[in-house]
């Protein structure tokens, strides 16, 4: 890693803010995208995180992000609520949804919410743990609409985006349990991170433009594209399937129908259920369960090169608490598409140089 750069957090989403603001987004907003990009480096999802600053400005150069938008309520009955994203910022639409969901939550018990429209909402986790904040439990179904990336179980070529899934809930003085995961083997955000770092992908984790199995992680970056293959078999791909139509129909939104139309933009929709332990009347049950259950699962003796079991969000927790000691690693290619993406909107690379230290 001696070529790469390690910035501190801080810098780095001052860097961030500072291109979000130049093409035209309000304070609020240009806060809200570059601390959720920097949490998902600082949680080692470098996949979510400020690489995909390029792709917005471009998605905004292009008239398929727009600036400063806000979510918008299509159906509110109290504990059901459609919401259009009208293609704003993820990090601002996500956040105001979830804001909205919460609050019906606490009102009724639960509150199910169809979001559509969304422009790259980013790590879902973010959303999940939002909402553990309000101490809800949530579950999310996501679909992505932009060119197909990932192979249906037993096909050969691309057909659907990484379709995540994600379940967050609340301990009582202790740290939350975030399951957040790609269908696919691998995020597409961790594939493009392997292409500029220049290293080869696991085996079995994608194929080439024929369908063939490959280690070049090239094949999901330039053309001619090949596919990431799903998580565990039948067993992802089915899962992926839910999440496409759950996300993308149910909500509201739309499904990918074909093959992408070559922008850059990147749609989300998210169908989200989120449940206030207490007005079920289970708040009691579920904290005295939840810490039963963690105790046994965890002290499983470790498998050989093992340090000790985990639960879904540690090793998350882990690498942010390293890389705010540490500074958040940042390979040369991933920077240079940044500077150039400022650039776009008319920031000099040198200030930006000069903001992030």
């Amino acid at each position: 890693m001696a070529d790469y750069r390690t910035i501190k957090a801080e810098p780095l989403t001052n860097a961030v803010r500072a291109i979000v603001k130049a093409g035209g987004s309000s304070d609020r907003e240009a806060e809200l995208v570059s601390t959720n990009l920097v949490e998902a480096n600082l949680r080692g999802h470098d996949s979510h995180g400020v690489g995909m600053i390029p792709r917005y400005v471009q998605s905004v150069v292009n008239g398929g992000l727009a600036v400063n938008a806000h979510v918008k309520t299509v159906l509110d009955t109290g504990p059901l609520l459609t919401l259009d994203g009208l293609t704003g910022y993820g990090q601002v639409i996500g956040h105001e949804a979830m804001e909205l969901a919460a609050e019906r939550a606490k009102q009724n018990g639960v509150c199910l919410v169809g979001l559509s429209n969304a422009h790259h909402i980013g790590r879902i986790g973010h959303w999940a743990e939002q909402c553990i904040g309000h101490g809800l439990v949530s579950i999310h179904f996501v679909n992505v609409i932009s060119r197909p990336i990932v192979a249906p179980w037993g096909g050969s070529d691309a057909r659907h985006g990484t379709n995540p899934f994600c379940v967050g809930i609340p301990r009582r003085g202790k740290e939350p349990i975030v399951l957040d995961f790609a269908t696919s083997r691998i995020a597409q955000g961790k594939t493009r991170v392997a292409h500029n770092k220049g290293v080869e992908l696991e085996p079995g984790t994608i194929i080439d433009n024929e369908g063939n199995p490959t280690v070049n992680p090239r094949y999901t970056v330039i053309p001619p594209y090949g596919a990431i293959l799903p998580f565990g078999e039948h067993k992802g791909s089915g899962l992926a399937l839910v999440c496409e139509i759950l996300g993308g129909a149910l909500s509201g939104g739309q499904v990918v129908k074909g093959p992408s139309d070559g922008k850059y933009n990147v749609l989300n929709g998210m169908l989200s259920i989120v449940i206030d332990p207490d007005k079920l009347g289970t708040g009691e049950n579920l904290a005295r369960e939840v810490e039963s259950f963690v105790a046994w699962h965890t002290s499983s003796p470790p498998a050989p090169g093992v340090d000790k079991v985990k639960i879904a969000g540690e090793p998350e927790r882990e690498t942010k608490k390293k890389r705010l000691a540490e500074g958040i690693p940042v390979d040369p290619t991933t920077w240079q598409e940044i500077l150039e993406a400022g650039k776009k909107f008319g920031l000099d690379p040198a200030a930006i140089e000069k903001i992030a230290g």
